[in-house]
């Protein structure tokens, strides 16, 4: 028989294990409801900064509360519908120049297939062509345009549910919303800030270097500049394969990736951290594992907003004694320290 003692021995190995299937419980939940969930917590973060502006407007210019939302909405929405048009119009320009690309990656085969002629053995030209034929570039494309057409409907989706969160927010929050509203409107409006500063250097760069698609990689770099650490690198070798179809390989491609590389590494090392500072206090290591769930959770979204989402968690966790353990973790600050 088990005495009372015993039973006590077993408390902790309970609620680790209620832990873990509260954990993957809420996992199955936030991927199974992610097509109403993600549009929902968009628009709560975008209705976070909108409030801020709006306070900012009121305190500046005096401006009423209300007119300072509407403004803070209309302009959220101009920069989606351009940010589409943006889009829309980059995959056209890249279907116009199709051809002119297919003939640039065979003269690049051309060269490739003759410089390994003199050094290996003769390859098969046929083959070759037969997997770029393959390459679903058209069919990349196309769902380029279904995100497009998602996109919008997302939007709309979106703003509604930021109507019903403006029309509910005159009721007085809680001292931890006022905190969470605080510290995710000053990290996101400073992410804004930063990345529309590389995609606006970027754009720069690469029009400078008569990129034909500079734009829609400038657009691209704003966004990928939300995601720590993977984006900024991701966003600097993109524009290669482009830069190599118009000019094969020469002093393009290094000059742009030269620029690019310095630009991301002053933006992401001086300006970045000078303006948030220790604001999220989130370990980086957690920080590349929040980066990995969400991704797997909600994909390319859950990436964007994977520190925001965590520094929410956080802060929840440091309400309640019993997980306020948890949450040091999350600041890599270890229980037995």
């Amino acid at each position: 028989m088990l005495t009372k003692q015993k039973l006590d021995q077993y408390i902790p190995i309970n609620n680790i294990c209620l832990i873990i299937l509260a954990g993957v419980a809420l996992t199955w939940f936030l991927a199974y409801t992610k097509s109403v969930l993600m549009p929902f917590v968009i628009a709560l973060f975008i209705s976070i900064v909108c409030k801020t502006i709006a306070g900012w407007l009121h305190r500046k210019y005096n401006l009423p509360q209300l007119a300072g939302l509407i403004i803070a909405v209309l302009l959220f929405l101009a920069l989606a519908a351009l940010a589409v048009w943006f889009i829309i119009n980059s995959v056209e320009t890249f279907i116009d120049g199709a051809d002119s690309y297919a003939q640039k990656v065979n003269d690049t085969l051309a060269w490739f297939l003759a410089k390994t002629k003199q050094y290996t053995a003769a390859t098969a030209p046929a083959a070759i062509a037969g997997y770029l034929d393959k390459l679903p570039v058209f069919n990349m494309l196309q769902g380029m345009g279904s995100l497009a057409v998602s996109l919008f409907t997302n939007i709309m989706l979106i703003t509604l549910f930021v109507i019903f969160m403006f029309i509910g927010s005159a009721t007085e929050q809680s001292k931890l919303g006022t905190t969470i509203e605080n510290r995710i409107s000053h990290y996101l409006l400073i992410k804004i800030f930063v990345s529309f500063l590389a995609a606006f250097l970027t754009w720069i760069t690469l029009a400078s270097l008569k990129c034909e698609l500079a734009l829609m990689l400038a657009l691209i770099t704003f966004l990928l500049n939300f995601i720590p650490n993977i984006g900024p690198l991701i966003s600097t070798f993109m524009p290669m394969p482009v830069l190599f179809l118009q000019y094969g390989f020469d002093w393009h491609i290094i000059l742009a990736l030269s620029l690019l590389t310095a630009i991301h590494f002053t933006i992401g090392n001086v300006f970045e951290t000078r303006l948030l500072g220790k604001r999220m206090d989130l370990h980086p290591i957690v920080v590349i594992f929040s980066l990995i769930f969400w991704a797997l959770v909600w994909g390319v979204v859950g990436a964007l907003l994977a520190v925001p989402l965590t520094s929410i968690l956080k802060m929840a966790l440091e309400q309640s004694e019993p997980t306020k353990p948890l949450a040091g973790i999350l600041a890599g600050k270890m229980p037995f320290e």
